[in-house]
């Protein structure tokens, strides 16, 4: 009996623990959709092109929001 009561909690944790792990993973998989659609799809080729692409994309995007930031504070004064 003991046993059983074992099993059957640990089934009831193993489901909530797995339910909970897929929210998570749609989460994720919402928030990792591109924001104004700059990023497609991820690039073909090799993986040492799709890294190059990739560090290329965050260098793009770290220099545009560089260039975005003067804009806002001067907003945000006024």
């Amino acid at each position: 009996m003991k046993s059983i009561f074992g099993v059957l909690s640990l089934l009831v944790v193993l489901a909530i623990v797995g339910s909970l792990a897929s929210k998570q993973l749609r989460a994720l998989e919402v928030t990792a959709a591109p924001e104004d659609g700059a990023s497609a799809a991820a690039p073909g080729g090799t993986p040492a092109q799709q890294s190059k692409a990739l560090q290329r994309q965050v260098a793009d995007d770290v220099n545009r929001l560089i260039q975005q930031a003067p804009a806002r504070l001067e907003g945000a004064e006024q």
